[in-house]
Order: structure tokens, then C-alpha cells, then sequence
């Protein structure tokens, strides 16, 4: 018996939207993507950011473009997301 609230669907990967921080590597992309969470004390709603590295194969994304990311395969010890568009420069 399987429960099926915890099985993973096959194809569904996460998608983040954020903007390009760095592109000094080659093919990597950093992205900060930035949420909005309620304080889990207080209640209040605070902007947590995270970074995520991406592989970027054709090195279109710049500093300051807004990027669509998705997970992937791991391509290294910190670099598990891909750039899947730009949305805006």
C-alpha cells in the first residue's frame, strides 16, 4: 500500500522566477529569488531571500534579468537548477 499524498509525480519539477545576481562564471547563473513569509512568531510578513546556482548552456541571462529557473539533475556540488527562459532584461 502506497500513500499517494507523498509519491512524486514523474515530470513535475519546481520553478522559481528571480533576478540574475552574478554571470562571472561560465554557464552558471546565481539567482536570488526573494519570498514573502509570515514571521512565525509574530505574524508579520517578512522578505526571505535565497540563492540558487543555474546552468545557463547558452549564457543569455545578464545581471539584473528577471530568469525562470527550474530543477534539474545535479550538475555539480551546487548547481542542481536550469535556466529555462528570461523573462525580462
Amino acid at each position: 500500500m502506497s500513500d499517494s499524498g507523498n509519491e512524486k509525480q514523474p515530470g513535475l519539477r519546481k520553478t522559481r522566477v528571480g533576478v540574475v545576481r552574478s554571470d562571472a562564471m561560465d554557464k552558471t547563473i546565481v539567482v536570488e529569488v526573494t519570498r514573502r513569509v509570515p514571521h512565525p512568531r509574530f505574524r508579520k510578513i517578512v522578505k526571505k531571500t535565497s540563492k540558487f546556482f543555474a546552468h545557463d548552456e547558452q549564457e543569455e541571462a545578464k545581471v539584473g534579468d528577471r530568469v525562470l529557473i527550474e530543477e534539474g539533475k545535479p550538475r555539480s556540488k551546487k548547481k542542481c537548477w536550469e535556466l529555462k527562459e528570461v523573462l525580462s532584461h
